[in-house]
């Protein structure tokens, strides 16, 4: 070991010198509590925070821009004063409430409205997990109706080229004054019912196209106008009835549907959709329930009445018999879990009794 030539040499300048103790088993720094890996937000919620942290697609409390849109600048709510059509339909301009000190100016929809009371109950048939398909599309209908006549009319309108129709028509013939000619709440109605009645699509996915639309309007910051209205709503079907229907509808069907459009087109405009939501085409149920509680509070403010009837016995049976099995299933899920098994090390020496003769 005093071999000078050994491989086991300190360097210089440290020959000699013995190390302290306190320096070989001196604590490490302690890593501040913000940096720790305990307290790192998580991802997701990283990311919406960095991006739209008011997108009503997004977050469950932000106002949907629909109810927005339809409320006038102070507070009240805005209707289609107009005739009613047989079939529910809302026509021509939009106008402020009238109150009436005097005289009360009752639509006819509101006389014929029923009311439960101690001996009868009215219900209807739409619900947040089965809404009524007819119903739910004149609401989304409406939605976008009022989207297009309270957009921002003082500047340009805020557009891309695949949107509109000037360049990509859905049409053979697209009229000169396409860009000015505002749709009514029944043009609306008829473009979305046609799709959803072709493709066979559902009440949800009506909903999830609502979403989808709004989304695009926030994170693009464009506008939805009398230009590009309809490839904006195609474009929101498409995306919802692919991502919420199992067996989705494919491009080409819409072909079929609209036949003026080619394969290319709907390739394309699914695509930049998609890039224009940044692939964001996750819709919580939250944000899907907050929807459709909206549509059905603008549905009421403009008098758009859900067929409703009266509650029979053999209906309060199947309702009764669903709210069971769900309060069975709330009480399976709230049950203690099973108490894990106990090492024989631990086990304490049980006495066992026995009869002696």
């Amino acid at each position: 070991m005093g071999n000078s030539n050994a491989c086991c040499v300190a360097p210089q300048g440290q020959r000699g010198k013995k190390k302290d103790r306190s320096d070989v088993y001196a604590p490490e720094p302690e890593v501040p509590k913000e940096e720790s890996s305990a307290n790192l937000q998580h991802i997701s919620d990283r990311e919406v925070a960095e991006d739209h942290e008011e997108d009503p697609s997004n977050h469950p409390r932000a106002s949907t821009i629909f109810l927005m849109k339809s409320t006038a600048p102070n507070g009240k709510v805005l209707e289609l004063t107009s005739h009613h059509r047989s079939d529910g339909l809302l026509v021509h301009h939009s106008s402020k409430k009238r109150n009436n000190h005097h005289i009360n100016h009752e639509s006819p929809n509101n006389l014929n409205k029923k009311f439960s009371s101690c001996s009868t109950i009215y219900i209807d048939d739409s619900t947040v997990s089965q809404p009524n398909l007819k119903n739910t599309l004149k609401c989304v209908a409406l939605a976008i109706y009022y989207h297009i006549k309270n957009r921002d009319k003082e500047g340009i309108c805020k557009t891309l080229d695949i949107f509109d129709e000037k360049f990509h028509p859905l049409t053979d013939s697209v009229p000169d004054n396409y860009d000015s000619i505002e749709p009514e709440h029944r043009h609306i109605y008829r473009f979305i019912r046609t799709l959803f009645s072709a493709a066979q699509l559902t009440a949800e996915c009506a909903i999830i196209t609502l979403v989808y639309l709004e989304r695009l309007l926030t994170y693009a910051e464009i506008d939805i106008a009398p230009c590009n209205w309809k490839r904006i709503v195609l474009g929101a079907i498409l995306l919802a009835s692919k991502v919420w229907d199992d067996q989705a509808v494919w491009n080409v069907d819409y072909c079929q549907i609209l036949r003026d459009i080619t394969v290319e087109d709907m390739n394309a405009l699914e695509r930049q959709f998609l890039e224009l939501l940044q692939f964001n085409i996750n819709v919580p149920s939250s944000v899907y329930a907050k929807y459709y509680f909206d549509l059905r509070s603008l549905a009421d403010a403009n008098d758009l009445i859900f067929p409703v009837e009266q509650l029979s016995k053999e209906r309060a049976q199947r309702l009764e018999a669903t709210s069971r099995a769900c309060e069975e299933k709330m009480k399976e899920g709230n049950k203690p879990e099973l108490k894990r098994t106990v090492s024989a090390e631990n086990m304490s020496p049980r006495l066992s009794r026995v009869v002696l003769s």
